[in-house]
């Protein structure tokens, strides 16, 4: 019998688990893609002040979603609130999803992508989109759900020069609607 997970908003206290499932995350999926030094100095105390500092002192339109497995470990989280660059085209931000490896590919990422394309359509936010890495191989998890690729930029990550595309969608309404 699998697991049994849950998804709920998540809260300050959740920080460690965020934590741990960013820095791991971040290991598995952009190992090959980002070099190993800064992979390796990935900090799990860092991280979780960072979470737990955006956790505590968020405005309302932000939301963070946490999966947790039936044991009660914190095994995925996806967040998102307001576009941060001021595109003029989309309002709401995808801001991330991640998911411990060993959690992949059994619903938990569309579950999560669901809670936050819910919660930025309930805070009135009319499009929304997500940068994502182009040598992410689970970039292609947001064309799945209706993403259309609209733009790339380039971005540093620790001395690497690497490109990101993002993904965008039109019309959270009714993409809530589909889901």
């Amino acid at each position: 019998m699998g697991s049994i997970y849950t998804i709920r908003e998540a809260v300050p206290d959740d920080a460690a688990g965020v934590a741990k499932v960013h820095v791991d995350s971040w290991r598995t999926t952009y190992r090959e893609i980002v070099n190993d030094e800064f992979l390796a100095s990935l900090s799990y105390e860092k991280s979780e002040e960072r979470w737990r500092n955006r956790l505590a002192n968020n405005p309302v339109e932000y939301a963070m979603f946490v999966a947790v497995n039936d044991e009660g470990q914190i095994v995925g989280f996806a967040d998102g609130g307001r576009e941060r660059s001021g595109d003029p085209s989309y309002d709401g931000e995808l801001y991330a999803i991640y998911l411990l490896k060993e959690h992949q590919r059994k619903g938990i990422g569309k579950l999560l992508f669901h809670h936050v394309v819910s919660h930025l359509a309930s805070n009135h936010f009319h499009a929304m989109l997500i940068w994502v890495l182009n040598d992410n191989p689970s970039r292609y998890f947001y064309e799945s759900v209706g993403g259309q690729l609209v733009r790339g930029k380039s971005i540093q990550i620790g001395e690497q020069q690497l490109h990101e595309s993002a993904y965008g969608w039109s019309n959270l309404t009714s993409l809530k609607d589909e889901l």
